[in-house]
């Protein structure tokens, strides 16, 4: 038989119970649209996972004081002054196949006052090195320089979201002069924009201010102790690893910890969390895409189950086509592209939907899609092998019908 007129009777079938057509191929049109929407969002959620810690700073590890015990109930990291200056400095001299720099962060709660605005932020006390280990450029002006930590300078660098508050969106502060702490200060830069971090934090709603500056004008507290924390930049992802097992055995050398006994800092890998949560969400991303997936096999099943019964209906019209010199392969080939036809639509149905799900959620979360075009091709393949395989037991029940029994159904 022409392929042709195969088609062309087929799709006849097919558009004659439009409806039941459509419910046929339903199964199929959530399964892909499923498939889709869940990986292009899992995929979403990783690259924002990514971007997040890619804005703390790469390759990236935070030292953070230890704990003091007091009778009997341990407090949390960074209640007990553990980490100096000269681990610091240590850090960053001494560890040369590994660490790239390192920079102290101090931090406290301050108010920025303009003459005529003020906005409540965060008030950090840093090293020049900071803005290298943080990946963190300045849009405009300069950033904290060394001779501004030698000179306790009060000069300060506001964050974008200071500057919006403070003089507004287009607004160039450069020059002017703030006061923090009833100190004033002049701005002498302002920091590219950074974003939210995966906890929703600001990280433009923060001013930067030297670290001697800090100290003697913003926290005071003991002068051989650094009061906050440490990041630590290694010198590439490679040697992240390396890098936080030499950081803990240098400080452990140093502050003289026994061998057993447990470290007065902590060190915070961000590498390994943010690679801890990547594998959540894809473990996540697989188990729904499965879930979704499914629902391929349920619209398979019911793709073979009315297909037996346009079979049944139709067993008539098989009976007359057989005896007029129809071959049983053309029947199967009937059925078949049915089938197919439908899986096919279905998928293509599915496609459309799945996209369109995933940028509606996308927007709702303000999430990037990644939608692959590898997972359509393959959801689409799916599809077509589930009307194949659901569709070949109908179409060979019609290909093996006795034509005399057929021509004597009602």
């Amino acid at each position: 038989m022409n392929p042709l007129f195969t088609f062309r009777i087929a799709a006849i079938a097919i558009l004659r119970n439009k409806t039941r057509s459509f419910l046929t191929a339903l199964g199929i049109i959530i399964g892909v649209g499923a498939v889709i929407a869940m990986t292009a969002i899992g995929e979403g959620a990783k690259k924002v996972i990514e971007d997040q810690f890619a804005a703390m700073g790469t390759n990236l590890l935070i030292i953070l004081p230890g704990s003091v015990t007091t009778s009997g109930s341990r407090g949390g990291s960074g209640t007990a002054a553990s980490l100096t200056w000269e681990d610091l400095k240590a850090i960053q001299t001494q560890l040369p196949t590994s660490v790239l720099t390192a920079a102290p962060s101090l931090s406290s709660n301050g108010t920025v006052v303009t003459e005529d605005q003020n906005w409540a932020t965060r008030v950090y006390g840093t090293t020049p090195e900071y803005f290298q280990v943080r990946n963190w450029p300045v849009a405009s002006g300069v950033a904290i320089q060394q001779s501004d930590v030698d000179s306790a300078a009060k000069i300060v660098v506001l964050g974008r979201s200071v500057v919006d508050k403070l003089y507004g969106p287009s607004a160039d502060p450069i020059g002017q002069m703030v006061r923090i702490k009833n100190i004033p200060y002049q701005v002498v830069g302002v920091a590219a924009s950074k974003g939210q971090s995966a906890q929703g934090q600001d990280y433009d709603d923060a001013v930067f201010i030297p670290s001697t500056t800090f100290v003697t004008k913003v926290q005071g507290g003991l002068q051989a102790y650094i009061n906050g924390q440490i990041m630590v930049a290694a010198l590439s992802s490679q040697t992240v690893a390396k890098a936080q097992q030499e950081v803990t055995d240098l400080l452990r050398e140093r502050h003289k910890i026994r061998p057993g006994a447990d470290d007065d800092f902590n060190i915070r890998n961000l590498a390994e969390i943010a690679s801890a949560q990547q594998e959540g969400t894809k473990t996540m991303t697989t188990l729904l895409a499965a879930v979704a997936a499914v629902s391929l096999v349920v619209g398979g099943i019911g793709i073979m189950n009315i297909m037996l019964v346009s079979v049944t209906e139709r067993t008539r019209e098989i009976g007359i086509r057989i005896a007029i010199g129809a071959k049983a392969s053309d029947i199967m080939a009937q059925f078949l592209v049915e089938a197919l036809s439908l899986s096919v639509a279905g998928g293509i149905l599915g496609v459309i939907l799945g996209v369109g799900i995933a940028e509606g959620i996308a927007f709702q979360l303000k999430w990037p899609i990644l939608i692959r075009p590898f997972i359509i091709l393959v959801s689409v393949g799916v599809s077509l092998l589930v009307g194949v395989v659901f569709g070949l037991y109908p179409a060979q029940k019609a290909a093996q019908m006795d034509p005399i029994v057929a021509l004597r159904t009602e």
